[in-house]
């Protein structure tokens, strides 16, 4: 495997880390209003992602910076072309951390509602876009013959995209509620497992849809084997909730999507950013590589720098993995170590 070759499949692990971690939070952010019956109960879903929501977007922050240091050009195409839909990505994101920080910072009840609302719209916003943006690589955009984006927004917006995005953002609904019930004990647990099940049966139905639309019209044979396993971790994760064996329904959404995020950088190769309106204008892994310097440079880097990365979350995962509940928010008092208000 050359240097380009490899460099393409570990940004598409780093995607792969950021949506399953980043994945539940988003879906924690969407389950407040479903969930959160007063203040209390909505400072506990917080508090279940409160000292790790930042550390899991770090891995957004190491994937785009190894995307625009391993392949300038799919960088350079992909962030101008959807500049906007980047854009609202990152301002939703600013105001989801923003909300987190600063709604326990006075007591009226209008103003944490406020910050509550910006938070499920920080999380919705993010979870559907991501899954618009990633679509639309694998299905193509139009380019010219310097690689630029010729398209529009609303061109972005086709139906296999929306359809991309609806998924994403249940996938990540159905993820964060699970982890809810894993995390929390007492009545919102029941009511996170509850709602789980609905949630999961239609997020199996577009992620069904979508998968094989993706392996039928865009999907290898590589591709078309990790959907599949997908579909079958998805339903699994769905029976284990149903049973109450929450430890195994998280994994296994953990691993649906890793999978279904694997399958559309599957599709891809070994294009990047493939042109619809020409094939010769579309962005492969060759042609869009840095040099092998640089590759080089950056895989001796990446080969002491991750395995640091994964251990220091690892821990950070167990020592916060006790599930908390309304006496955790209750006996809290002012201040609670590592917890949000």
């Amino acid at each position: 495997m050359d240097l380009p070759t490899l460099w393409f499949w570990i940004i598409g692990a780093l995607f792969v880390g950021y949506f399953v971690l980043d994945g539940f939070d988003f879906g924690v952010g969407m389950s407040l209003p479903f969930l959160g019956r007063d203040d209390t109960d909505r400072r506990v879903l917080i508090n279940t992602i409160g000292p790790i929501w930042d550390l899991n977007e770090t891995w957004l922050i190491v994937a785009g910076a190894s995307l625009f240091a391993a392949f300038p050009e799919w960088y350079a195409t992909m962030f101008s072309g959807f500049y906007l839909a980047l854009l609202l990505i990152l301002l939703a994101l600013i105001l989801r951390g923003v909300s987190f920080e600063y709604r326990h910072q006075r007591p009226e009840a209008s103003w944490k509602r406020r910050f509550d609302t910006m938070i499920v719209i920080g999380s919705v916003v993010p979870a559907f876009l991501w899954g618009v943006a990633f679509a639309n690589v694998v299905r193509g955009v139009p380019l010219d013959a310097d690689h630029d984006y010729i398209g529009t927004f609303v061109g972005l917006l086709n139906p296999y995209a929306l359809l991309g995005g609806l998924t994403t953002l249940l996938l990540f609904f159905t993820h964060g509620l699970v982890f809810v019930a894993l995390k929390t004990e007492g009545g919102i647990r029941d009511r996170a497992r509850r709602l789980a099940m609905p949630a999961g049966l239609v997020a199996i139905i577009a992620a069904a849809v979508f998968l094989a639309w993706t392996t039928l019209a865009y999907g290898s044979p590589l591709s078309a084997v990790i959907a599949v396993a997908a579909a079958a971790l998805l339903i699994g994760s769905a029976v284990a909730n149903l049973r109450g064996k929450e430890g195994w329904a998280f994994g296994l959404m953990a691993a649906t999507t890793a999978l279904a995020v694997a399958t559309l950088f599957a599709s891809l190769f070994p294009d990047v950013m493939p042109a619809s309106n020409n094939a010769a204008y579309s962005l492969t892994i060759e042609n869009a590589a840095s040099t092998p310097y640089t590759l080089g440079v950056m895989s001796w880097t990446a080969l002491f720098a991750l395995p640091v990365i994964l251990l220091y979350q690892g821990w950070s995962y167990w020592v916060f993995r006790k599930r908390i509940g309304r006496s955790f928010i209750e006996g809290a008092g002012a201040s609670t170590a590592g917890a949000l208000h």
